[in-house]
């Protein structure tokens, strides 16, 4: 599609097609991540991401607003819960690519939406009806088709994935309560420069000497990872984030098809069917929230580095 052609579109067909955009990268991000962790620790991949992540995000912050002023957040501490929750939810999920085929770590990780569906009714104390609560456990029940417990088939590993879904769950669920006080410019940036100090008192310590291809993927991956919120946040401007939802599971066939030309794995016929469930499940549950006009349930993508 030329330039001339997408300007001439309506600004949600234009938000809709910059998320694809930006769930696209977001993969091929995940991919490379992937390559990297096969040779170097978690923590150092992660800290040369949050680097580059924390200059994006003082960036961005001081194009919209002074730097002094996107730092004062109405409840600081829980920023930072919420800045070192999502700091552990990254580093799980490079260890879930590093042990288990991508297309299977995000049809995992796609069951985030329901688990926030299920904190949010807990923790805070939103009304979730009966329909919703039984995509939830659809939803989860897909996530024990692709497990297979008590098969030979089992790994131990895929609960990974899981344990990454439920701290990016957490996560989101902070997220809305510090949304109700502080912009996303003062999340953005508490994220970014809380992540990257607590990054840089551990990275060195697992730092092997990246070879010179290996620093051409660690520039490529923080390349991806600017450029794909960079799309994310203007399809944001564009469109909805209810309307854009239901797009975010692109993510899944991206990273399957990734998944493939990078190391030629492909999903076996149970992971396909549980990730239909997870995400049939999950587009349900926007559906739900969206006829009944409740807050947005997040997307996998928004503020990650």
């Amino acid at each position: 599609m030329g330039i001339a052609m997408f300007t001439k579109l309506d600004n949600t067909t234009r938000g809709i097609l910059m998320l694809i955009g930006a769930t696209f990268i977001f993969a091929c991000q995940d991919a490379i991540t992937k390559h990297l962790a096969q040779t170097y620790a978690t923590p150092q991949i992660i800290w040369v991401r949050y680097l580059f992540f924390a200059v994006f995000a003082m960036a961005l912050s001081s194009w919209h607003t002074p730097l002094k002023t996107a730092v004062r957040a109405k409840r600081p501490w829980l920023q930072v819960v919420r800045s070192l929750i999502i700091v552990a939810e990254i580093g799980i999920f490079v260890m879930a690519v590093r042990v288990l085929s991508l297309a299977e770590t995000h049809a995992l990780f796609a069951s985030f939406p329901l688990i926030v569906t299920a904190m949010s009714a807990v923790f805070l104390r939103e009304k979730v009806g009966l329909r919703r609560w039984g995509a939830v456990i659809v939803g989860f029940i897909g996530v024990l088709i692709i497990l297979r417990p008590g098969t030979g088939v089992f790994q131990l590993e895929s609960l990974i994935a899981v344990a990454a879904a439920v701290m990016f769950a957490c996560y989101h669920v902070i997220t809305r309560v510090t949304s109700r006080d502080d912009g996303t410019n003062t999340s953005l940036l508490y994220m970014a420069v809380v992540g990257a100090a607590v990054l840089t008192l551990i990275g060195p310590f697992y730092w092997l000497e990246p070879t010179p291809e290996a620093w051409r993927f660690l520039a490529l991956l923080s390349i991806t990872g600017a450029t794909g919120h960079l799309l994310l946040i203007k399809a944001l401007e564009l469109a909805p984030a209810s309307t854009l939802q239901p797009f975010n599971f692109t993510l899944l066939v991206w990273a399957t098809i990734m998944g493939y030309i990078a190391f030629g794995n492909l999903p076996d016929m149970w992971t396909i069917i549980g990730g239909a469930i997870v995400v049939g499940s999950g587009l349900y549950t926007i559906y739900r929230e969206r006829a009944r006009k409740v807050p947005d349930a997040p997307t996998e993508a928004q503020l990650k580095p």
